[in-house]
């Protein structure tokens, strides 16, 4: 018998839980794009968006899902022909390599694999045999979605600098903007690309492309007028903000989400996701004593804040997420990029999310266990509830 009835938990890694304030936002009449409001809560939005990036640079924004802040990036700073070098920990990060090669830009790939973290050490060594100083850009994801992998980003600026290279950094926060700690300015980052849809807790549409000076001043001078962020970061008229009519219901939800983070405080916010993420891996570790299932990555200091992904046998992930989605009504997300992709399953801990709702993620997915007939050791759920309970 189904248990599904009621409303569903999308535990999926972004899109994210939408809070019922940037619903409630969003559902109203579009609104006068010529003067008024709109544009005033569109000049709103700016410093809130660098105040969550811990940056005094730029900020541009774009109609479009992550894919399109991939392309923006490298449209903005490549020509056809220059040489870039991209850290990949997963699909990601093979993603946006796949995107700078579509733009004629040559990419030097460094794979991790999908289960270890950005080795500092193999970086220096590729960016010492660069005597020529080809590589433009280095590019990499603070949070790999399809891993759960975390990169030490401060490091690798570390690193560019003790080898001298004049490199950009370029890093992809998709999954961790608003949900793991970080310091554009403070760590060095050049360029930073984003999405509105997990830890900004606003529906999927909204791209974001953060720059400092450094790279303004590298901008290729082949950029089209649609992907240039010179003048969606400093509009002479309201239009240029979306080099064409505003994305209006998504910027009224996006000024209610950052409400809700500036509320908050984004310290708090972080410590937040990692109490929270804490509780799931205890979870996780428990299961593991008595089974198949495991956590990808083993350090816990490596894990992302917002995304965690878990591996069992050929056909566990999808049963466990079948019998979740279908019988209690809880998503699950797919084992997107990984082998044998049945085997694994992702769980989506970012933005509107708290502890009674990651006590209702442990304990079904315990009852899914059970019901699937999974093997795993006891104490799940009492493991995730002992974090709670310590706070």
């Amino acid at each position: 018998m189904s248990l599904a009835q009621g409303r569903s938990y999308l535990a999926i890694p972004g899109p994210s839980v939408m809070p019922d304030a940037v619903l409630r936002a969003m559902h109203r009449a579009s609104p006068n794009i010529y003067e008024g409001e709109l544009h005033a809560l569109t000049d709103s939005l700016i410093p809130d968006l660098k105040a969550v990036a811990r940056t005094a640079g730029d900020v541009a924004i774009y109609i479009g899902n992550g894919h399109a802040a991939w392309e923006a990036s490298v449209a903005n700073l490549c020509a056809r022909g220059d040489t870039v070098m991209v850290l990949a920990t997963g699909r990601f990060g093979h993603g946006w390599a796949d995107m700078a090669r579509g733009l004629g830009v040559k990419v030097e790939v460094l794979d991790f694999g999908q289960t270890d973290a950005v080795d500092l050490t193999r970086v220096a060594e590729a960016l010492a045999a660069d005597t020529q100083g080809a590589i433009k850009a280095v590019m990499v994801c603070h949070t790999d979605t399809s891993t759960g992998v975390r990169n030490d980003v401060k490091g690798l600026r570390a690193t560019l600098d003790a080898a001298g290279h004049d490199a950009l950094l370029m890093v992809d926060c998709m999954a961790s903007l608003g949900c793991d700690v970080f310091e554009m300015d403070d760590w060095g980052v050049d360029v930073m690309v984003a999405g509105c849809q997990k830890g900004l807790m606003t529906p999927a549409g909204l791209a974001f492309v953060f720059f400092n000076a450094r790279a303004a001043e590298r901008q290729s001078a082949e950029v089209s007028s649609w992907w240039n962020w010179k003048p969606r970061a400093h509009p002479e008229m309201f239009f240029q903000y979306s080099n064409g009519t505003a994305p209006t219901h998504h910027l009224y939800g996006l000024r209610a989400a950052l409400d809700l983070i500036k509320a908050e405080g984004l310290d708090h916010v972080w410590a937040r996701h990692a109490t929270l993420s804490r509780a799931l891996w205890a979870a996780c570790e428990a299961w593991g004593t008595d089974g198949p299932l495991r956590l990808n990555i083993t350090d816990p200091a490596l894990r992302s804040h917002s995304v965690t992904s878990i591996g069992m046998e050929q056909g566990q992930g999808d049963a466990l997420r079948h019998w979740c989605e279908h019988q209690a009504g809880l998503t699950l997300g797919i084992g997107l990029g990984r082998e044998p992709a049945d085997a694994w399953f992702r769980i989506g801990h970012m933005g509107h999310v708290n502890a009674q709702m990651i006590m209702g993620v442990v304990g079904t997915i315990e009852a899914g266990l059970i019901a699937c007939g999974i093997p795993h050791g006891a104490g799940g759920a009492r493991a995730a509830a002992q974090v709670i309970a310590a706070g």
